[in-house]
C-alpha cells in the first residue's frame, strides 16, 4: 500500500490542544508504527492549526470524517510540525545526538546559533518533547544549548503564554 497524505481541520486554535487532540486522534486510529501525524498554522480569515496525516489507510480518512472532522486530501503546506513520526515515543530523557537520529526519522539536527552539526556524542535533553519539522523534504530538529553543556529541544513543553505576568 502506498501512502498519501490528509489533512483535518478539527477547528483547533491552541497549539497545545491541537498537539494533545492529535495525539488522541492517532492513538484512537492505531496509527501502524512509520506513519506522520503533523501540526500546521493557518493564518488567514480563520486562523487555526489544522492536522496532516501520512497514512496508508482510506480508513483513517472514513473515521476521522465521521467523527466529523473536514478531511480533505493533501497536505496544507510542505512545513508541518512532527508530533507523531517513528522513533517518537524513544526520545524520553537524555539522548545523545546520535541515538536521537539513529532511533527516529529526524534527519539532521541543528543549532540555534551555530553553523556546524553537533558531534554524536553531544548529550540531548529531551524534556519528552520533541518537534521536529519538515525543512526541504528532510525532518530537522532545532536545539538550542543550555546549562550543564547540554543541548534542549527549542520548543518548550509548557510555554508561557504571552503577557501571562500583566
Amino acid at each position: 500500500m502506498s501512502q498519501y497524505v490528509i489533512t483535518v481541520d478539527a477547528g483547533v486554535r491552541d497549539l497545545r490542544a491541537a498537539d494533545h487532540l492529535l495525539l488522541e486522534l492517532a492513538a484512537e486510529l492505531a496509527l501502524p508504527e512509520g506513519e506522520f501525524g503533523c501540526t500546521h498554522l493557518v493564518r488567514g480569515e480563520r486562523p487555526r492549526v489544522v492536522f496532516s496525516f501520512a497514512t496508508a489507510s482510506e480508513e483513517t480518512t472514513r473515521r476521522l470524517t465521521a467523527k466529523g472532522y473536514e478531511v480533505t486530501t493533501g497536505a496544507p503546506d510542505e512545513v508541518g510540525r512532527a508530533v507523531v513520526y517513528p522513533g517518537a515515543a524513544s526520545l524520553t530523557g537524555t539522548v545523545t545526538v546520535a541515538e536521537l537520529l539513529s532511533s527516529s526519522a529526524i534527519d539532521r539536527v541543528t543549532v540555534l546559533g551555530s553553523p556546524d552539526q553537533p558531534p554524536g556524542d553531544q548529550r540531548v535533553v529531551t524534556r519528552d518533547h520533541v518537534r521536529p519539522q519538515w525543512q526541504d523534504g528532510e525532518l530537522v530538529l532545532t536545539l538550542m544549548p543550555a546549562a550543564g553543556g547540554v543541548l534542549v529541544p527549542f520548543e518548550v513543553p509548557d510555554p508561557t503564554p504571552c503577557c501571562a505576568d500583566h
